[in-house]
């Protein structure tokens, strides 16, 4: 039996997505988390149990959500961008937590700390790279993040020398500016959808390539 085949002129079904947008939950979960890590890199406060916690589950697990809710929209750049900062607090609470955890695991040094940190730098400059196409709080929260991940490079890197503790410190203040940055890019949308109207200024993107000139520049 041969299968229905099908008219090519007949109408097709178009399913409107309906659902809200996740990027708010994701960019508050990353700012927040980053404001109370970078809060103890100031000395506010110690390494405890409520960074590791929020880190978890706040910047950690609500993040992996956004981004699988990302990828259901078909937002390549907030999958790739929520997954991986969602798998980044995890992988970073578990660095902490493992050698207390499991008998035998190393802590993880320093040295093995700025390489690390160093991967998770070089990826977030080239989701930089692509905030270019988007709104320019984006791109300030990429831009800042990626300065973040330099200066605490720099403050493992050269661990056990005075200027260790300069580069934590200095990473402290542009961490929590960096968190600013985050939760106001996400607030912002919360807010200027509720009020129907730009409460909160983003500013807008630039307008996409025609496909022709894609095409043509390919």
């Amino acid at each position: 039996m041969s299968a229905p085949s099908i008219d090519p002129s007949a109408p097709k079904t178009v399913i409107a997505d309906t659902t809200a947008n996740p990027a708010p939950l994701g960019l508050c979960a990353f700012g927040l988390t980053t404001f109370l890590l970078n809060a103890h890199n100031a000395g506010f406060f110690g390494l405890d149990s409520m960074i590791l916690g929020m880190g978890l589950f706040y910047g950690g697990l609500a993040q992996l959500f956004v981004g699988w809710m990302e990828w259901k929209k078909g937002a390549t750049f907030g999958t790739v961008a929520f997954t991986s900062y969602g798998c980044f607090w995890i992988s970073l609470c578990m660095l902490i937590m493992l050698p207390k955890m499991v008998t035998g695991i190393t802590p993880a040094s320093p040295t093995s700390m700025a390489f690390f940190l160093g991967i998770w730098g070089a990826m977030s400059t080239v989701l930089f790279y692509c905030t270019f196409r988007a709104n320019t709080a984006l791109q300030v929260t990429f831009g800042l993040l990626v300065v973040l991940f330099a200066l605490l490079v720099l403050g493992n890197a050269t661990h056990g020398s005075e200027i260790s503790h300069v580069f934590h410190t200095l990473a402290g203040w542009e961490g929590m500016l960096t968190a600013f940055a985050a939760l106001y890019t996400g607030l912002a949308q919360v807010v200027n959808e509720m009020y129907g109207k730009t409460m909160w200024p983003l500013n807008k993107a630039p307008a996409p390539a025609p496909k022709a000139e894609m095409q043509k520049a390919a």
